[in-house]
């Protein structure tokens, strides 16, 4: 899979290719990243990136120009069917899914923002999609990027050390994740659960799911509205609840 960044912070980006899993990707060959910076779009000694926004205002706006040559020549390395994606405040919600079908494709063009944002025009013509972290403002688009970029690369066949690793990111769908532990068995008087230490793989996939369940609608509702549960996991859900009040 082919990646590439549209960003005035080029080293803040590349860091993510030189640690864990996404640099194990590329030096095996199974994803490449590049970055392409908008001062190297600039036709002044100043390399001038933004400009004061009409309508005044605090801030600067990133202009269209410069934006504009660094996609060009990056969508040039890309193959094609890769979409270009502004991280946006503005977009829709960065999710599991949203990270399953990015990994489906050849190739991701990724645009970080900085300052008070991109000029509109820029979205409108050059942009297939604006995706967002959540609910709350980062300096720059940056952070959001590499996210988005170890979330999808970790879904490559070949990337995880584990294969079943990937497997059981989507097991629990939509849920949080069950609790997890290792050794040594005791600490402070806390103890881990017996069944994990049953050796009945049955049991304990019924016990991580329930708690997924469990955890899901103590902390997180939201994620439980939007499933349609089925009778084994409503059934799951209540001995939960039921456990918790004993």
């Amino acid at each position: 899979m082919r990646i590439s960044v549209v960003s005035l912070f080029p080293e803040m980006v590349t860091t993510i290719a030189e640690y864990g899993v996404v640099g194990r990707a590329q030096r095996r060959n199974l994803v490449s990243l590049d970055i392409e910076n908008p001062r190297d779009h600039t036709d002044d000694a100043h390399r001038t990136v933004d400009d004061r926004p009409y309508g005044g205002g605090p801030g600067m706006v990133m202009k269209f120009e410069p934006v504009a040559g660094a996609l060009q020549a990056a969508k040039s390395t890309l193959p094609e069917g890769s979409p270009v994606i502004c991280l946006s405040p503005q977009g829709q919600a960065f999710n599991q899914a949203t990270a399953r079908r990015y990994a489906t494709l050849p190739g991701l063009l990724l645009l970080a923002g900085r300052y008070e944002g991109i000029d509109e025009r820029l979205i409108e013509s050059q942009v297939d999609e604006e995706l967002s972290l959540g609910d709350f403002v980062l300096s720059g688009g940056e952070i959001a990027a590499m996210a988005v970029i170890d979330a999808v690369v970790r879904l490559l066949p070949g990337v995880l050390g584990d294969d079943e690793s990937a497997g059981q990111d989507s097991f629990m769908e939509g849920l949080l994740d069950c609790p997890h532990y290792t050794r040594p068995e005791e600490v402070d008087g806390r103890t881990v659960p017996d069944v994990l230490l049953s050796g009945d793989h049955a049991k304990i996939a019924r016990w991580r799911h329930k708690q997924a369940l469990g955890r899901s609608y103590m902390r997180r509702p939201d994620l439980l509205e939007k499933l349609d549960l089925s009778n084994e996991q409503r059934v799951l859900l209540a001995e939960f609840l039921k456990e918790q009040r004993q």
